[in-house]
């Protein structure tokens, strides 16, 4: 491996995931010479995610991908679960889609994979260092103070994950706010190739995804998450702080509560629990973007609070907004300018992306889940179960009765105003999805 010439390198990248290692290969590619800097034992080994990743996005930065990396399963189904106390109502998509798929896949596994095909493409990679802070000087960032030492570069790029103290660090983002994060636990819980199949009905290599609303989480800004592995079962909850500390809750109680469910538990039963990880996920979404360029700094990734919790994108968005942040250090790399307008062009190029074009798309979409949590994620939940109940039991009542009652009930329970307050905050999301 190569090292620091004197200290001094062309670009400095801090963060090895998705968005860090995008950038830094394709600078790289490029022909210039670039460190990425890595906390952990190794690239993958502090990341935590549900376990799905995007065919498209990822051959943009690895065309070969499909033939070399470490996938665990082609998802061909996709579930939603609508869970109440002892209830669900379960909705199933199939379809095995070859040409834009989505694989599950274990992150530690996969961003090591990631980062030896950066290796090869010339990175050089330093792992176990943690960035302190920046340094700057004459108002530009001019490279990385680490717990040994300095090194020097024309362009950094903070690809450090949600926490990036060194973004707000150069005052680029404020202190994160509870409603601004949501805290991810997951299980990885081991099951045979053959029970996995069979529980969630696949051929070999085929994968399932479920995601779950309600449950332990009624009535909070909350989702719960299934993927199958080749060999194992990736389970968790992600449940917004704000709601977590107001309630008093733990999220490995929440996590326990899901996996009892009666909807559920047949799905893991058996397993051995092999890995226990907690993670924080940006969800202030476009509102909530930091500043994303200055004279020597770019910021991709969650740093950069990319994520679309409405699709449950992160890593695609991470990986394109580092692509991205590469192209535009080639170009400054290229031109010898380094400054906050040269390096403009990465936020302008964003705009034209889907990345920047699906954040503003649901720009107002935390804001109204948060307004009316206890109406779309508890009130509703329950009568959606509530309907189905009523309309599969078969009892010595005329059917236009119960139709009647159910719908009084439905009304009485939550009121006029309140279901007013509802669709108008419906109408509201929904105007500035498709018209704005």
């Amino acid at each position: 491996m190569r090292e620091f010439s004197d200290n001094k390198t062309e670009v400095i990248v801090v963060g090895g995931g998705p968005a860090g290692i995008s950038a830094a290969i394709t600078i790289a590619r490029a022909g210039h010479e670039v460190v990425l800097i890595e906390r952990g034992s190794f690239a993958g080994s502090k990341n935590v995610f549900g376990g799905a990743i995007y065919a498209q996005p990822m051959r943009e930065i690895f065309p070969d991908f499909e033939r070399e990396a470490p996938i665990e399963r082609l998802n061909v189904a996709h579930k939603y679960a609508i869970l109440s106390d002892d209830e669900s109502t379960v909705i199933s998509y199939r379809h095995k889609d070859v040409e834009n798929p989505s694989y599950s896949v274990i992150r530690g596994k996969f961003d090591r994979w990631m980062a030896e095909q950066a290796k090869k493409e010339g990175v050089i990679l330093v792992e176990e260092t943690v960035v302190r802070e920046l340094l700057i000087e004459n108002e530009k960032v001019v490279g990385v103070k680490t717990e040994l030492e300095e090194y020097f570069a024309n362009i950094v790029i903070l690809a450090d994950g949600v926490n990036s103290l060194l973004a707000k660090q150069i005052g680029f983002r404020d202190t994160i706010e509870p409603k601004d994060v949501a805290l991810s636990v997951k299980e990885v819980i081991k099951l045979n190739r053959e029970t996995i199949n069979e529980r969630f009905n696949l051929a070999d290599d085929e994968g399932c995804i479920y995601e779950l609303f309600g449950g332990p989480m009624l009535g909070m800004l909350g989702l719960g998450f299934i993927y199958t592995n080749k060999e194992s079962v990736s389970i968790g909850l992600g449940v917004g702080l704000d709601a977590l500390a107001e309630k008093n809750l733990k999220p490995y109680e929440l996590l326990d509560a899901l996996k009892s469910h009666p909807t559920i538990a047949p799905l893991i039963k058996g397993g051995e629990l092999l890995e226990y990880s907690a993670h924080l996920i940006p969800e202030g979404g476009y509102k909530k973007l930091p500043t994303l360029f200055g004279a020597g700094v770019m910021i991709a990734g969650d740093a950069a609070m990319m994520v679309n919790n409405l699709h449950w994108e992160g890593t695609n968005l991470a990986m394109i907004s580092g692509k991205i942040a590469g192209e535009t250090a080639v170009r400054a790399l290229a031109r010898g300018d380094f400054s906050e307008k040269m390096l403009s062009r990465y936020q302008k190029d964003l705009e034209n992306s889907f990345v920047m074009k699906d954040l503003k798309t649901y720009r107002n979409l935390m804001d109204e889940a948060h307004k009316r949590s206890e109406s779309f994620m508890g009130y509703y939940m329950r009568e959606v179960n509530g309907f189905f109940k009523m309309f599969t039991t078969v009892e010595s009542i005329p059917k236009r009765e119960k139709f009647r009652k159910f719908i009084f009930d439905f009304v009485k329970k939550r009121n006029i105003i309140e279901l007013f307050k509802d669709a108008n905050s419906a109408i509201k999301l929904l105007w500035s999805i498709l018209i704005k």
